[in-house]
């Protein structure tokens, strides 16, 4: 057993598995498609780009013990997104642990509204406080990515406003570890019917 696979995750339909090279297929088609990445960078993203992706969460994972999962549907063994607890940045290209942790997802298109998003992000949740022993969870978006903001309340996050991360200014929730010990539940299949 590597490193790495002590922390897979598992939820009834997913396996939460650390990005790896043999993603590569799986995760490009899902970054190279633009309505996946619309909100994200604009645009898809080339195999290259997404090589280049995976070098960056693999050093990461080795340097940190977390970074971005690769959901893989337990009954397929496909592909269906991409999920991350890792740390917000205010610029640059790396995390920095200076900041607060973020969660993040995006799904396959073509697997919207299943309730993966939410399903995987409980998994990383209960990681991130229970493993990493984060006091506060935040997630960003685009104020117009409705379905991230669906997926944020029903984690039970609440609204920070605007702030600034990555450079840009982004539509801010979080999650404290009280909150989450206080409500969390676990993930249950087909619950979710709005997230990406």
């Amino acid at each position: 057993m590597t490193a790495m696979s002590l922390h897979e995750l598992t939820t009834e339909r997913l396996r939460l598995v650390p990005c790896d090279h043999a993603h590569l297929p799986g995760l490009s088609a899902l970054n190279s498609d633009p309505e996946v990445m619309r909100y994200i960078t604009g645009r898809g993203e080339t195999p290259e780009e997404t090589r280049a992706v995976i070098e960056r969460v693999r050093a990461r994972w080795v340097k940190w013990g977390y970074s971005w999962w690769t959901m893989i549907a337990r009954a397929s063994d496909e592909i269906v997104g991409i999920g991350c607890i890792q740390n917000l940045r205010k610029s640059g290209t790396e995390p920095d642990p200076e900041c607060p942790f973020e969660i993040g997802w995006r799904v396959r298109r073509d697997r919207w509204r299943r309730g993966f998003a939410i399903e995987a992000a409980r998994a990383m949740a209960e990681f991130a406080f229970t493993e990493l022993g984060a006091p506060t969870l935040y997630a960003v978006c685009d104020p117009q990515n409705a379905a991230s903001i669906a997926v944020m309340r029903k984690l039970g996050m609440h609204c920070r406003g605007i702030e600034e991360w990555y450079a840009r200014r982004v539509l801010t929730y979080e999650i404290t570890a009280a909150t989450w010990r206080a409500s969390a539940v676990p993930a249950r299949p087909g619950e979710a019917h709005n997230d990406g």
